[in-house]
């Protein structure tokens, strides 16, 4: 039942996406690009499941490492949607990135974007910067919490191809996904900072 409700969040809003009418005006790199967004946002639904391991069939190692996996990919898509957007209008980009842009939903996919990219490098140098899991834990739940409320607000603010139920109904799920894994984390740590 989890598996099936996690595919028809995914698949659904990229279905109605995909029968916009809107594609019909719209390069085909714009388009993929945009879609590199929505996936983005199924992949920013599937971590915390994955970490919690709410995810039926999967043991809490396995979960872990292919969070990290879908870590790296959610990475790449969100360089293969900015750079898809760049091609399109370099202008626009540039606005974003600097926080000029006129349409408020870019400061929100921009921060996100940076958020993303930041628990990327903090993942990739763990080890060097010799951090303690306590602050490990702190600073990659902070930039997951940026990646979420950016993403869901980033792409509710955009009136596009995703259809608007299917597109408030996964950003939702994100939303509910992080905060019990927020809820579950803690809890898990509680009985630890006793013996400490």
């Amino acid at each position: 039942m989890i598996w099936a409700t996690l595919a028809l969040a995914v698949v659904v809003p990229i279905l109605a996406a995909a029968a916009s009418p809107l594609l019909a005006w719209r390069e085909p790199v714009y388009i993929a690009a945009g879609f590199a967004g929505i996936v983005a946002l199924a992949f920013v639904l599937i971590q915390p499941l994955l970490i919690v391991g709410h995810l039926p069939g999967l043991s809490a190692f396995r979960g872990r490492r292919i969070h990290r996996w879908v870590g790296s990919a959610l990475v790449l898509v969100v360089v293969l949607h900015v750079a898809g957007l760049w091609i399109t209008s370099p202008p626009d980009v540039v606005d974003a990135l600097l926080f000029v842009s006129p349409t408020p939903f870019s400061a929100w996919g921009v921060t996100a974007m940076w958020a993303v990219l930041a628990v990327a490098l903090l993942a990739a140098f763990r080890r060097r910067l010799r951090l303690r899991p306590r602050t490990w834990r702190i600073g990659h739940l902070s930039l997951a919490l940026a990646i979420v409320v950016g993403s869901v607000v980033h792409a509710m603010l955009i009136e596009g191809t995703m259809e608007f139920v299917s597109k408030t109904v996964l950003c939702a799920l994100v939303i509910a996904a992080f905060m019990k894994a927020i809820v579950e984390l803690g809890a898990k740590l509680k009985p630890l900072r006793r013996y400490r």
